[in-house]
């Protein structure tokens, strides 16, 4: 899967393309979120760490995650991923559910992707934006949701991405529409497999079926 380019992508095109290499295999759904991945010794690290933070009460586990979010995602190791999910405790909340990405609310998918330092592409949709995908997951239309992810992987290009016919427009300031998909969304990604079109379709559909209120 590949974003149609533009002639000012500059930083926000490496930044998507490090998107699309942290989708799952199927990185043709677009889906914005990819599975933690833990060894063995962050497994083992983890319930070492879950078992003290039990009576660290002096603040230290605070300092901690504090030192791990500060160092950014790529100088963060597996032992600090554990111990992420071992002491924050909305993320421990989030992987005790055992769901998929594609599976958790918009809202828990936006913390998960902040927390993990996954590409906060969730972090790109307005709070009905949200609702909407939210409405997807729960009737269990995982394709459109996975549109709307798509979208919001889109607008990881700001203000500025590639449409049909080699013109452009602005993904942060287009509202996701029926024909706002069809007119400009759809154009934005080039997936070969048309599983991304599929997905596309899929939202038009939904929307048309379940209209925002």
């Amino acid at each position: 899967m590949l974003i149609q380019p533009t002639s000012r992508l500059g930083y926000a095109a490496e930044l998507v393309r490090t998107a699309s290499l942290r989708q799952p295999p199927t990185a043709a759904s677009a889906n914005p979120a990819d599975t933690v991945r833990i060894s063995q010794a962050a497994r083992d690290a983890l319930a070492a760490s879950a078992s003290s933070a039990a009576s660290n009460d002096d603040g230290g586990v605070t300092a901690r995650l504090a030192e791990i979010r500060a160092r950014g995602p790529i100088n963060r190791s597996a032992e600090d991923q554990a111990y992420l999910f071992a002491n924050d405790k909305r993320l421990a909340a989030i992987a005790a559910q055992g769901k998929s990405p594609d599976a958790l609310t918009a809202d828990d998918l936006d913390y998960l992707q902040k927390a993990t330092g996954l590409v906060n592409t969730m972090a790109n949709l307005s709070p009905a934006e949200k609702a909407l995908y939210d409405r997807a997951v729960a009737s269990g239309n995982k394709e459109a949701a996975a549109g709307i992810g798509q979208i919001a992987l889109t607008r990881m290009m700001g203000h500025t991405a590639g449409g049909t016919n080699g013109t452009t427009y602005d993904p942060l300031n287009t509202a996701i529409t029926a024909a706002n998909i069809d007119k400009y969304f759809s154009h934005s990604i080039v997936d070969p497999s048309g599983k991304a079109a599929a997905n596309f379709q899929a939202l038009i559909r939904f929307l048309q079926d379940k209209p925002s209120t």
